[in-house]
């Protein structure tokens, strides 16, 4: 399973957590002066989740103020952007004159490698959060100078695409165990398509985003809307196309340059759902036909010749090997 590695800083004494917690920036995103009322005792935690090229963390901290000052950008001139979501408390960010304040739910970009502000206020009732993407400036198909009228800015995470990326975030930051340690890649790139398309929509007309931009954007929402349907009978191209506005043929053309087609790619997750079930011990009781009917496969004879096809046994002895 997907595993964070999980910084704590109270898991030393109270004087040493304020020393731990700067360390922990320097060496993870970028080296900044910070300054904070709690420094004498600042409880705050990090949790950090691999995903191909980019990191996602996870963090909750008291009140501070952060300053990436041009002597620390000329000492240390990491190739990183970082994109912020705000999830409790009130945020403000700097770079390159132009400021912003935010609130929970809504995103801040900046450029670790040019000199920023970011502040963090907690609400009377809590610490402060955010999810941070830590992205390398490689990895994102518009360059830094096209993307500098965003930094210091701020995005809404509750509509539009900043929604579907805030709710991937949330759902990935909060339950990595969900996920298994070989999709870490691919969550990476729905990360990062999501990413790529709100910031590209902030900076020019939707027409002008380009197509490849688009593509990734429509496929992420459509893959996203099948596994929450795979259960569903009625799922077929034709409701897909339907619920997002395209037609079947522009919905087969999407999937053709991922390699594949619509009808496969269904197909290929309600098998893995079916292992996956067949593997668990708290439905030991259920059988193989009540398994396949829940994920799509009312034909016990079929889903056997399928999962025998695609895994090379059958349901009743993969799940007898799960459960040796």
């Amino acid at each position: 399973m997907l595993e964070p590695t999980i910084i704590d800083t109270e898991q030393v004494a109270a004087a040493d957590r304020f020393g731990m917690w700067l360390e922990l920036v320097a060496r993870t995103a970028a080296p900044l002066r910070i300054h904070s009322v709690h420094a004498d005792d600042f409880a705050a935690r990090a949790e950090f989740i691999d995903l191909g090229p980019l990191q996602v963390v996870s963090y909750r901290y008291p009140s501070l103020d952060c300053f990436r000052t041009p002597k620390l950008v000329r000492q240390s001139d990491p190739d990183i952007h970082l994109l912020a979501l705000t999830t409790a408390g009130r945020s403000a960010a700097e770079q390159d004159g132009r400021q912003s304040s935010g609130r929970a739910g809504e995103f801040t970009f900046y450029d670790a490698a040019r000199p920023h502000e970011v502040h963090h206020q907690s609400d009377d009732d809590g610490p402060a959060t955010s999810i941070v993407m830590i992205i390398p400036h490689a990895v994102l198909p518009l360059p830094p100078q096209r993307l500098a009228p965003l930094f210091g800015g701020r995005m809404s995470g509750t509509t539009g695409v900043g929604a579907l990326l805030a709710q991937f975030l949330a759902q990935v930051a909060t339950q990595p165990e969900q996920y298994h340690a070989a999709d870490a890649g691919r969550l990476g790139a729905v990360a990062l398509d999501l990413a790529s398309t709100m910031l590209g929509r902030h900076l020019v007309s939707e027409d002008a985003v380009p197509s490849e931009m688009r593509r990734r954007a429509l496929l992420t929402q459509v893959q996203a809307y099948i596994q929450r349907r795979l259960g569903d009978a009625a799922l077929s191209p034709r409701t897909i196309a339907d619920s997002h506005h395209v037609s079947v043929r522009s919905l087969h053309r999407l999937f053709e340059a991922e390699e594949t087609t619509v009808a496969s790619y269904i197909r290929g997750l309600r098998l893995d759902r079916c292992r996956q079930d067949l593997a668990n011990p708290a439905l030991r009781n259920q059988s193989v036909q009540v398994i396949a009917a829940r994920w799509g496969f009312p034909d016990k004879a079929h889903f056997s010749r399928l999962f025998r096809t695609t895994y090379g046994t059958t349901p009743q002895t993969w799940r007898r090997i799960s459960h040796e």
